[in-house]
């Protein structure tokens, strides 16, 4: 029988700031790695083998995945990296404080904002940098 583990990544700086993240390529803080090796270590105490995995383009969610697969002992397991894994798009919101856009605009806007599919952020403007057009991944 086939097992398909779902991990997100460990805790980011943006994480530790409470800041909208999303497509922003914000690495794992101190204690997002201590949570992968946690991680790690619980799954293969577990007994849990991984013949391959599958990680968004974001350093936080393959960093994790490599802290992981070294814990396993299995950094050698084929990985497919894709974009359409990365995390949801916060348009204007990324890098923005969650707490203080609350205050702005309520917390159930941000709370559909952040959890329903069909209400998205506010979306950047054109020529902004942070578009995804202009991810070169």
């Amino acid at each position: 029988m086939k097992e398909l583990v779902l991990l997100r990544h460990g805790e980011s700086q943006w994480n530790a700031e409470n800041r909208f993240t999303g497509w922003a390529d914000i690495p794992l803080s101190v204690r997002g790695r201590r949570e992968s090796e946690l991680a790690g270590r619980r799954l293969r105490e577990s007994g849990f083998t991984c013949g391959a995995a599958c990680v968004s383009l974001l350093m936080r969610a393959i960093h994790t995945l490599n802290i992981v697969l070294a814990g396993l002992d299995r950094a050698w397991v084929p990985v497919h990296k894709d974009w359409r894994l990365n995390e949801k798009h916060y348009g204007i919101l990324e890098g923005r404080n969650k707490k203080e856009v609350e205050l702005e605009v309520g917390e159930s806007l941000v709370w559909r904002w952040r959890r329903a599919y069909d209400c998205p952020p506010p979306p950047l403007p054109a020529g902004d940098e942070r578009l995804p057009v202009n991810d070169v991944r």
